[in-house]
């Protein structure tokens, strides 16, 4: 054998390799998941609640507890959370919202809102008149990520 397909056979073997405890690691976040979303559905409630203010900010600046700080894998510290300061009863708390709903989230206004722990699950009423938010024009990859996923069979994105 010429060491150019040995080569590319010792390359063909790590790749496999790699893939295959991919898969493995992949599944077991899954479920990993799962199981989270299974707690968040146990423990979700309904709540009145004022919104002071929105904003996505790192995890460290965000005004959360230590607690869930130190909780959060370091790769996810120094990403940017979608963060709500909500008035809840006479409490002032910082919420962490789910991405899409972030931008439904109108800001002064009073809503109810489904909430698991410091989670901000849906957004179930709003009072006052709704806001439209109109949406962001998408980039170059964007668009590219969308035709992949309708070519891919995951059905029409638009």
């Amino acid at each position: 054998m010429s060491p150019l397909t040995i080569v590319l056979l010792v390359i063909l073997v790590i790749l496999i390799g790699v893939l295959i405890a991919m898969y493995f690691y992949g599944r077991k976040l899954q479920k990993r998941q799962d199981e989270a979303q299974v707690q968040m559905e146990a423990n979700k409630q309904t709540v009145s609640m004022l919104i002071i203010d929105k904003k996505k900010l790192k995890l460290k600046e965000s005004g959360l507890p230590q607690a869930v700080i130190d909780s959060t894998p370091w790769l996810y510290r120094r990403s940017k959370v979608p963060v709500v300061k909500a008035k809840v009863g006479p409490q002032i708390l910082s919420l962490v919202s789910e991405e899409s709903i972030f931008d439904q989230i109108p800001v002064k206004k009073n809503v109810k809102a489904v909430v698991s722990g410091i989670y901000i699950t849906d957004i179930k009423e709003l009072h006052g008149a709704r806001t439209v938010v109109p949406q962001k024009k998408k980039g170059f990859f964007g668009r590219a990520m969308d035709h992949l996923k309708e070519f891919g069979g995951a059905g029409s994105v638009k």
